[in-house]
């Protein structure tokens, strides 16, 4: 059996050089802005259906982890972020400034171009308009 060992190999410097250049807040405010800050049929983990939840226009979107994925046939770059807001009414959430409303994963192809999206959404927070 032949034994790799990767823990210092080249694929990990060019994957950090790859992350470090790569503009993660321009591509999250882009996709925000391409959805017009709404997710359209979007499903809870209770199976609850919801037909438009409007996030707030002054989220911030933190960049928590990224990764690159490879199948045999393509390869992949998946963004993982938290969606935060400012709350100004402190008596909803005492002792603390900002919520966590949820989670956005984006996956982009090798040329940086828009695959897919995964919400994860706190469907109980005050901050979302859901109709």
């Amino acid at each position: 059996m032949t034994r790799l060992e990767l823990k210092n190999h080249q694929v990990w410097r060019d994957l950090t050089e790859i992350l470090e250049k790569l503009d993660a807040n321009i591509l999250v405010q882009e996709h925000l802005n391409q959805c017009d800050y709404k997710v359209c049929g979007y499903w809870d983990e209770q199976d609850e259906y919801y037909e438009t939840i409007t996030l707030p226009r002054t989220l911030e979107a933190k960049l928590v982890s990224s990764s690159i994925g490879i199948t045999y046939q393509e390869r992949f770059l998946q963004l993982k972020f938290f969606l935060i807001v400012d709350v100004v009414d402190t008596t909803k959430i005492p002792n603390n400034n900002t919520q966590k409303i949820g989670e956005l994963v984006l996956i982009y192809d090798e040329n940086i171009e828009f695959v897919d999206e995964n919400w994860f959404l706190d469907v109980d927070s005050s901050m979302l308009e859901i109709s």
